[in-house]
């Protein structure tokens, strides 16, 4: 009771007297009596200590506001109306701390300084381990670009439509920010085909090195695609590799060994037709992946149907009989095509043959699940 009374006559003295450092050592003894018990003061008790520190608060040099802005910052119980007063001051070393973490803050608080204040506040803002909507729009309509890496980057924020179409529209200038929004899980799939095929080779290579197995064969799938030049390519004939691997299939003779054969002796029609069947893909995507840029378009089906790396090796020698493939390039492929599981291949090819029988396939491949 004496060191209560002591603590009060103390409070009083500090808030009438000039004396600065009077002041600072009596907010900081207030405040450890507060951090004592901050989770067993109810809200009344609270509501003293938000009116005794606020006082305090009023005539405090910037350098002891921000140690107490650090110390009362991730306190659940913090008195509210102190914390909405550090939230709002103009330096962003005391407003800093409690906009990166104080849960007494609600979504309008955070609207109404994300609206108002400096670009320090908004990226002190954009820290905070989960940001609704509302406020994320404001951020991405206001924040410069270290604000808008820094939700980029931040999982615990939820984006509206618009405000991540606007996101996405600022990454066409920065390579950076396209990186990094091509590896959020929440991209709509319209918008990751459109950064990644915006994208330049480096940031591609940087985004496939950065994601698991499952997106980069989604990755892979979309460059493949992309890279197709249909008006380029020589017209082929299926119908007699069409029917004669049909034939086979319904005698039970299909398999990988059939398959493995088809790619030796370079029978690519026959080769495309048997692929075709045997992943239950359409004939004409499985003619797009043979025929694209990318020597690894294949490895996700093949995957799937669970073949020997040696018959996915016959494969990329058969679908580019008029140029040849690399053995650096062939290693490559084949380390990948180990990396990549068949639960994964599968997984994501079931998706994209959901979007096939959607009639999406011949314009758009899926690039999320």
């Amino acid at each position: 009771m004496l060191a209560q009374e002591s603590l009060i006559t103390e409070l009083e003295e500090a808030i009438q007297s000039g004396s600065r450092d009077k002041r600072v050592e009596t907010l900081r003894r207030v405040t450890d009596l507060f951090l004592g018990g901050a989770d067993r003061f109810n809200e009344e008790q609270i509501g003293v200590f938000d009116d005794v520190l606020g006082c305090l608060i009023e005539r405090i040099e910037t350098r002891a506001l921000t140690e107490f802005s650090e110390r009362i910052a991730p306190i659940d119980t913090a008195p509210g109306d102190v914390i909405r007063r550090l939230a709002h001051h103009d330096e962003i070393a005391v407003a800093g701390p409690i906009l990166g973490q104080s849960p007494r803050l609600t979504t309008s608080d955070l609207v109404e300084i994300a609206k108002t204040k400096s670009q320090g506040h908004l990226l002190a803002i954009s820290s905070r381990s989960r940001l609704e909507e509302v406020v994320t729009d404001v951020l991405v309509d206001r924040g410069n670009q270290e604000v808008a890496h820094k939700l980029a980057t931040n999982s615990g924020a939820r984006f509206s439509e618009p405000g991540l179409a606007a996101l996405t529209r600022r990454a066409g200038a920065d390579e950076g920010l396209a990186a990094q929004l091509m590896q959020r899980l929440d991209m709509p799939l319209d918008m990751f085909r459109a950064l990644l095929l915006r994208a330049t080779e480096a940031v591609r290579t940087r985004l496939l090195s950065a994601v698991g197995p499952e997106r980069q064969a989604e990755i892979r799938l979309v460059l493949a695609e992309a890279s197709e030049k249909v008006g380029q390519q020589v017209t082929r004939d299926f119908t007699e590799a069409h029917e004669t691997v049909g034939l086979m299939h319904r005698q039970g003779g299909l398999n990988e060994a059939a398959l493995l054969q088809f790619a030796t002796y370079g029978r690519y029609e026959h080769v495309v037709a048997a692929l075709s069947a045997l992943c239950r893909i359409p004939l004409e995507s499985i003619d797009r992946l043979m025929r694209g840029n990318r020597i690894d378009a294949l490895i996700l089906p093949c995957k799937a149907a669970g073949f020997e790396w040696t018959t996915m090796r016959a494969i990329l020698k058969v679908r580019s009989p008029d140029r040849s493939i690399s053995e650096h390039d062939l290693m490559q492929a084949k380390n990948e095509y180990a990396n990549l599981s068949m639960t994964t291949a599968q997984r994501v090819l079931r998706f994209w043959q959901v979007r096939e029988k959607a009639g999406h396939a011949s314009s758009e491949v899926p690039t999320g699940t």
